[in-house]
Order: C-alpha cells, then sequence, then structure tokens
C-alpha cells in the first residue's frame, strides 16, 4: 500500500513532455542561446568535482580501513608473540 503511494507521488513529482518544453524554454529565456554552452560547461565541471571529491572521500575512508586492519593485525602479533614468550619462561 504505502508502495504505491510513494510510487505515484514520484510519478507525479516528475516533468511530463510538456513540463520539460516549458523548463528548456526558461532556460533559453534566462540565459540567451550564447550563454547555454557556458552554463552546461559550468555545470559539467561542477559534477566532476563532485565525482573527483567523491572518489577522494572514499579512497580515504579505504585507507583508514586499511590502516585500522594493520592495526589490529599487528596487536594479534605482538599478542601472540608474548604468549610464545610467556610459554618460553617457566623452562
Amino acid at each position: 500500500m504505502e508502495v504505491t503511494n510513494l510510487l505515484s507521488v514520484f510519478l507525479f513529482g516528475m516533468p511530463g513532455g510538456s513540463e520539460w518544453i516549458f523548463i528548456i524554454l526558461a532556460i533559453v529565456l534566462l540565459f540567451g542561446g550564447r550563454k547555454i554552452p557556458e552554463l552546461m560547461k559550468g555545470i559539467g565541471k561542477g559534477i566532476r568535482e563532485f565525482k573527483d571529491a567523491k572518489e577522494n572521500v572514499k579512497s580515504e575512508i579505504e585507507e583508514g580501513m586499511k590502516e585500522k586492519d594493520k592495526d589490529q593485525e599487528l596487536r594479534e602479533l605482538r599478542q601472540q608473540l608474548q604468549q610464545k614468550q610467556a610459554q618460553e619462561v617457566p623452562k
């Protein structure tokens, strides 16, 4: 029941064919034919910068996770070494 309500809101919220024509016409009137390529170029740069930033954040998070895994592995190795040393001392 909720899915159909959500779907109907989503479908009615999206612009249709005639609405796209009005949107494009408004953009042409606001910016003029000569400014549209510059506008699209700026939008493209913005999207590219966003993707680059997203990839940087993703790589930093992955590096942090790898460091955490390395730290955990190092702790485990130290613990194993201490256990082996503790076992050898009583001899």
